[in-house]
């Protein structure tokens, strides 16, 4: 049987996960950091689209499936140990890959001591409703 590309690619080491470290293909700005699992790394080789695993929902979260932001893989490497993944991408509906509207999740600079914001947003995310994002809304009422 033949070995599959998926085959190659060392989950064992993070307990069926492996970082993923997503890059705009044009610029080569780093967009954002996540994670996949072998179903998320096979659909997103399959379909050429950003299939991610989401730790924090325990289920396999496609880019851009509630904000429409999502990405189209032109390339996929994989480091020298096998257990990390660099995709690089095409952002697609606003170009923010951040959930807080931002184009990369890497937004924020260390300035004698202080994070400070150094982007633009590139749109509010109370655009895409309220359950977007990492966040539940906060409950109200007794």
């Amino acid at each position: 049987m033949a070995e599959s590309a998926a085959d190659k690619v060392d989950f064992s080491k993070g307990d069926g996960i492996v970082p993923v470290v997503t890059q705009d293909f044009a610029s080569g700005r780093i967009l954002m950091v996540a994670y996949m699992n072998r179903e998320a790394f096979e659909e997103t080789a399959r379909t050429g689209r950003a299939c991610y695993f989401s730790r924090s929902r325990n289920r396999l979260w496609r880019k851009g499936e509630e904000s429409g932001n999502f990405q189209t893989v032109r390339e996929i490497r994989l480091d020298c140990d096998g257990d990390t993944i660099l995709l690089r991408v095409d952002q697609h509906g606003d170009r923010a890959a951040c959930h807080e509207g931002y184009e990369s999740c890497f937004f924020r600079a260390l300035d004698a001591a202080e994070w400070r914001i150094v982007d633009e947003r590139r749109i509010d995310p109370a655009k895409y409703g309220a359950n977007y994002g990492h966040h539940q809304p906060a409950k109200t009422g007794a």
